[in-house]
């Protein structure tokens, strides 16, 4: 029995969820969560139907593929165009949609690219739902963490447009992944989501599923009342200065090219040059070499759906991240051809 959702804690984060958005959620258009990972998890798995197909950004967070295979949920994958800050392709969207079409998923701001939507390209992609009669799940696990020139927007302000499940966590702005506390909020004025069942099916997906740890609940009011101003800001900080040095340090690099200075989350794509390299097949085996001769470990693009691309974090100590960086590198420069 989840009695601690019917808790005052769940109520705050209500308060909290609702601060960002044109119009206030309800107690029942919430649900927590064991982390962001058992929301996608719940999400996938309350969508799933016959000839189902989710529409999945590229690249993108792993996590939603693998549920895809396990519910047998077919993947159609639209990219995110790095000319443009990752902006996602609306016209493959539209030519990827059809009727057993359940949702469009977008992230934001965004793992693994870094970038930040602006306000009129998340109003296009709640329009372009709309027209296709689909829901929009919102992967906001990194909001707020935004240190570019644009401002992190909740895709629920768009609410009155196209119904959307946000998917959000305290691991990401508080700096606490393992405290596994995550939510789904349904921004749904319309109530679609309800006249569909959607939302009677996570529920009842809910009813049989593990709860976040009750001590991680009650701490909850304390954790959003109580964290002042300044936490937030010097992580900002802290990601801002990071991030320059990452994508300063990767211009250095011939064999990189980095599309897109990161505005947001923890992470940057690099496109990876092999006509540079004398050695090297591909991003796997970039990867795999750079961790055997360096200590240096990189995301290859191809975990993401994104071949000869690297996913680089700068969520590490100043120190480490400049000695990994140059280490980086050095091996490029070891595996240059003459």
């Amino acid at each position: 029995m989840a009695i601690a959702k019917k808790s005052p804690n769940r109520r705050l984060n209500i308060q909290y969820l609702s601060k960002d958005l044109p119009y206030k959620l309800c107690p029942d258009d919430v649900f927590l969560t064991a982390g962001c990972s058992q929301a996608i998890d719940i999400i996938v798995s309350a969508l799933a139907r016959p000839d189902a197909n989710i529409l999945l950004p590229r690249p993108g967070f792993p996590m939603f593929e693998a549920r895809c295979m396990y519910n047998n949920v077919e993947m159609r994958h639209f990219d995110l165009i790095p000319e443009q800050g990752w902006k996602p392709d609306l016209d493959q969207v539209e030519k990827l949609a059809d009727e057993n079409t359940a949702a469009i998923v977008v992230c934001n701001p965004n793992n693994p690219c870094g970038s930040v939507f602006k306000y009129h390209h998340m109003e296009e992609i709640a329009k372009t739902a709309r027209k296709l009669g689909v829901m929009v799940i919102s992967d906001e696990v990194y909001d707020h963490l935004t240190f570019g020139s644009n401002p992190f927007i909740p895709m629920g302000v768009f609410g009155d447009i196209v119904p959307v499940l946000t998917l959000g966590a305290i691991s990401k702005r508080w700096v606490v992944p393992g405290w596994r506390l995550g939510w789904i909020a349904a921004t749904d004025p319309k109530g679609i989501l309800r006249k569909t069942k959607i939302v009677d099916s996570i529920r009842s997906i809910l009813d049989i599923t593990t709860d976040p740890a009750t001590f991680i609940q009650g701490a909850l009011p304390q954790i959003i009342e109580k964290t002042k101003d300044d936490f937030f800001n010097n992580i900002i900080n802290v990601l801002r200065d990071a991030a320059e040095i990452c994508y300063n340090k990767i211009k250095d690099i011939k064999c990189l090219t980095c599309p897109h200075k990161p505005e947001g989350s923890m992470f940057v794509m690099v496109k990876l040059n092999l006509s540079y390299l004398a050695d090297i097949s591909d991003d796997i085996d970039f990867c795999s070499k750079l961790a055997k001769e360096e200590s240096v470990i990189i995301c290859p693009g191809s975990a993401l759906s994104m071949k000869n691309w690297l996913r680089i974090t700068f969520a590490a100590e100043q120190t480490s991240l400049i000695v990994g960086l140059e280490r980086l590198k050095l091996f490029c420069e070891r595996h240059e051809k003459n």
